[in-house]
């Protein structure tokens, strides 16, 4: 890219700031505090950020169910929809929403502050994936003694493993990598894959992946979120979209978007398997899915 020089001339002063965002087509505005804040890169252009290879979530191919939430909220904003790929692990958010090379990231759960978060538009929990019929498939809680002794499929550092250790169900676990880089591997596929061939006894996985996987199967195998955990952290997250501390502007437009859209974001969830859970931890099936997270 070419360079652009930037003089910090106070009429010029929208274009300087512009320019340390190493992108012309920026457009600042002033947020609630007074502070001149940059907004998005083009206001013509919906730019997600995302990772090019990492179904159900997203993929370079648009198949995912961020993919299709994505181009839902484009065509309500009329705007072109455009992204910025980049595997999602370590210096993700560094690398594409606070490097401004693009404005939102689809899928970003409440509470981490690494970005600041819209409103939730679907709340999960993680689940354990087991064949029907395995008697497994009735298990509601890792408490359950039917798991002592099973060989369970697990993703070395996610929060179900804590509560597996507490249960003691380390001892026969097969752990599977979290850190990976997605253009080549899949922790989830892998586990499911073992699940299959009978390697494991059933797998312990974040719901979105756990009901796509699922679903995929053949012949599909069940679900049950782990939403009656007493002991170990609580499994079950909300999870809105990620934008810039600075972009508040940004934020209510986006939360607009979700309280607008959320029957039809909700069945682009369902569509993809995803474990849809009320705040009364009640799944949510097609008959409620008109109702917000």
């Amino acid at each position: 890219m070419r360079s652009v020089g930037c003089r910090p001339v106070l009429l010029a002063l929208v274009g300087f700031i512009a320019c340390l965002a190493g992108r012309d087509t920026a457009r600042a505005q002033v947020n609630d505090q007074g502070e001149l804040s940059i907004e998005l890169i083009d206001a013509r252009v919906l730019r997600i950020c995302a990772d090019p290879r990492n179904l159900p979530f997203s993929n370079d191919k648009g198949e995912g169910f961020e993919n299709k939430i994505g181009e839902l909220l484009a065509g309500k904003l009329q705007k072109k929809l455009d992204y910025m790929f980049f595997p999602q692990a370590t210096g993700f958010v560094r690398m594409t929403l606070g490097a401004h090379r693009c404005d939102v990231i689809m899928g970003f759960p409440q509470g981490d502050d690494l970005a600041q978060g819209t409103n939730p538009y679907y709340r999960t929990a993680y689940a354990i994936v087991a064949k029907p019929g395995s008697g497994l498939d009735e298990v509601t809680t890792l408490e359950d003694e039917r798991l002592k002794g099973k060989h369970i499929g697990i993703v070395a550092g996610t929060p179900p493993a804590t509560n597996m250790a507490i249960n003691g169900l380390m001892t026969n676990a097969k752990p599977y990598p979290l850190m990976i880089d997605t253009r080549y591997d899949s922790s989830a596929e892998a586990m499911m894959n073992d699940l299959a061939k009978g390697e494991i006894d059933a797998g312990i996985l974040w719901g979105p992946m756990a009901g796509f996987y699922a679903k995929k199967a053949n012949p599909p195998l069940h679900i049950t979120p782990l939403v009656k955990e007493t002991t170990g952290p609580k499994l079950v997250y909300r999870i809105g979209m990620g934008v810039r501390a600075s972009d508040q502007n940004w934020k209510r437009q986006l939360n607009r978007l979700i309280q607008e859209n959320q029957p039809e974001i909700n069945k682009i969830l369902l569509g993809y398997g995803v474990p849809l859970l009320d705040e009364n931890d009640r799944p949510i099936g097609p008959e409620t899915a008109t109702k917000s997270p």
